[in-house]
């Protein structure tokens, strides 16, 4: 298979979490572009005519719409036994749906802890288990996670949300080293500081915004497009021997 062709997604289905809007819905309008349908999953997700499946069904793809609050554990179980049950075949897993909140850790409250755990990590684990046990069984299958940069730093202010990123880097390697001999490759993309919702609060950081870009020798705050590349090589042909990796993509951060 030439070089090219084995980026392709023709005939692929991809189920991507949090899609509506920022690193979601470039993650899934890449996919679409690659070839794959997408089965988009967020909380508020509109049932029909959202700027994610426009552009998805512009790129002469599919798009089937959910929603899911993926604080709910039962919602989470609901969403993939409806997947499951309208797509015997789910070929790409792109576990983007996230959430945070900023404060001292002494103001963090066990509520707030739970919400971002529930979100961040284990309804990763979850989607995974469902989606990659057909997977498994098939013998085929990509499951890509959203980690951070705090899955490797602390960060400040996020002590749930730095947890639970590093958990979701220690599930890609668990999952990775299961799962690699039988046809599953599970990785994760790692990005630096994207320019999207989430992160408001720091872009407008009269302090904390010029040390970011002080470290970032690309000089800039990333886009959402920014990422695309990366998911489609982890979702294709192309990375079938990457397995258990946390791809930065973060304008030289970690390099510093």
């Amino acid at each position: 298979m030439a070089i090219l062709d084995r980026f392709k997604l023709d005939g692929k289905v991809a189920v991507v979490t949090g899609c509506r809007r920022g690193i979601g819905k470039a993650l899934a309008v890449a996919l679409a572009e690659a070839g794959a349908d997408i089965v988009g999953v967020s909380k508020s997700l509109e049932p029909s005519g959202s700027e994610v499946e426009q552009a998805v069904v512009q790129a002469g793809r599919k798009f089937t719409p959910y929603q899911c609050d993926f604080r709910r554990r039962k919602a989470v179980h609901e969403l993939t036994a409806r997947v499951n049950a309208d797509f015997p075949v789910i070929d790409i897993l792109v576990a983007n749906a996230g959430t945070t909140r900023r404060m001292p850790a002494t103001e963090h409250s066990d509520e707030i802890w739970d919400e971002v755990m529930e979100v961040n990590l284990n309804s990763q684990f979850v989607l995974s288990r469902e989606f990659g046990l057909r997977m498994v069984e098939r013998g085929a299958g990509k499951i890509i996670f959203i980690a951070s940069l705090l899955s490797f730093q602390g960060g400040i202010l996020v002590p749930s949300y730095a947890a639970s990123k590093g958990g979701v880097a220690q599930l890609t390697k668990a999952l990775a080293n299961e799962w690699a001999g039988k046809g599953v490759q599970v990785n994760a993309i790692a990005p630096g500081y994207i320019a999207t919702d989430l992160n408001v609060a720091l872009q407008t950081d009269p302090e904390r915004n010029p040390a970011i870009l002080i470290r970032i020798p690309f000089g800039r705050w990333g886009k959402p497009e920014d990422l695309q590349g990366a998911v489609v090589y982890l979702a294709s042909a192309s990375a079938n021997y990457v397995n258990g990796t946390l791809l930065t993509v973060d304008g030289g951060w970690m390099a510093r």
